[in-house]
């Protein structure tokens, strides 16, 4: 018995030091660069340890959040305005900051997302990931009920409605113009300012 737990734990370490071996190639090969895409060695790993490193009475918790109609749609409020930026409304991670992250985000409607349990997205929302893009969402000002409303609106995307995409566009963030037009809009609407004015149109060159 003794002879085989010991078998058992060089194997993991020379497992362990053939992961380091390989990461410290990459690294020195590619850089610290995070254009190019993560490889298949790092994208199948990944995801395990990640599994492995969140504790079990986390990945065991189910959603104490009932689903409704009212809770997608302040799951996608939250998401819309603080998600959507990186993994986009439908979730499919094509957007610029998505496109720039090491590693890539995630298009959360695939099964490597949706086949995570209840307590891992929830544990993940709230903790975040080291060495990725996936910033810790806990603490302090945020509370428990909207992380699992959140994981209740990502179980939703698969099945997203172009209607409620349509909706999210108007709930994401927006820079000072986009503001000035819509406030512009809403006072020629009610009667308080003149039509607004067209944007100038740029020429090239």
């Amino acid at each position: 018995m003794f002879t085989l737990l010991r078998r058992l734990v060089i194997a993991v370490l020379v497992l362990a030091g053939l992961v380091a071996v390989g990461a410290a190639a990459a690294l020195m090969a590619g850089g610290i660069s995070a254009r190019q895409p993560p490889g298949r060695l790092e994208s199948a790993l990944a995801p395990k340890l990640r599994s492995m490193a969140i504790p079990r009475e986390a990945r065991d918790r189910r959603d104490p959040v009932a689903d409704s109609a009212a809770v997608i749609d302040e799951g996608m409020e939250h998401y819309a305005d603080h998600c959507a930026v990186c993994h986009a409304n439908d979730g499919s991670g094509d957007t610029e900051m998505g496109h720039g992250l090491y590693p890539r985000v995630p298009d959360m409607r695939l099964p490597a997302t949706q086949d995570l349990s209840d307590g891992e997205l929830f544990y993940i929302i709230e903790n975040g990931v080291k060495l990725t893009g996936m910033p810790a969402w806990g603490g302090e000002g945020h509370e428990g009920d909207a992380t699992w409303k959140l994981v209740r609106f990502i179980r939703h995307l698969p099945k997203i409605s172009e209607a409620e995409l349509t909706k999210m566009k108007e709930l994401n963030p927006k820079g000072p113009d986009e503001w000035k037009e819509q406030e512009d809009a809403r006072k020629f609407l009610q009667g308080e300012a003149p039509p607004p004015a067209k944007p100038a149109h740029k020429h090239g060159g």
